[in-house]
């Protein structure tokens, strides 16, 4: 397995479909680093040359693509102010809902999580039979 700023990626995998498991590598950008790079999307991961993933590495770093921590940092320091500002986006982040508007009565299991059974609590002091 190549081992790429960090990241181990799949070897028996083509290099354009390895490398967007590099965090905040999509398609695109990966399109656009074999170009620059000049290496041809089909050959597996595990072909590459030392000079191949130099060329690729270089390539991440001219694009001035932000890429796994730096970029998981930025997200949550996002998640961060909008919390500290106390905007409705920030609210629902904090609250474990749907941030962008989708209905929460009948679907957003997803963000809710498993459904919560409300029980109705007995008076332990009440007799058999009555209330």
């Amino acid at each position: 397995m190549p081992r790429l700023l960090g990241v181990e990626i799949p070897g028996d995998k083509r290099i354009e479909a390895s490398l967007p498991y590099i965090y905040g590598v999509g398609p695109s950008n990966t399109k656009r680093i074999l170009e620059i790079a000049n290496i041809d999307p089909n050959i597996r991961a595990k072909e590459l040359s030392p000079e191949q993933i130099n060329k690729i590495v270089h390539a991440i770093s001219s694009l001035n693509i932000v890429i796994e921590g730096d970029l998981r940092r930025e997200v949550q320091g996002n998640l961060k102010r909008l919390q500290a500002i106390n905007c409705h986006r920030g609210i629902r982040h904090r609250r474990g809902l749907p941030v962008r508007g989708q209905r929460t009565c009948t679907n957003a299991r997803t963000r809710k999580g498993p459904r919560k059974v409300v029980g109705v609590q007995r008076n332990p002091n009440a007799k058999a039979g009555k209330v």
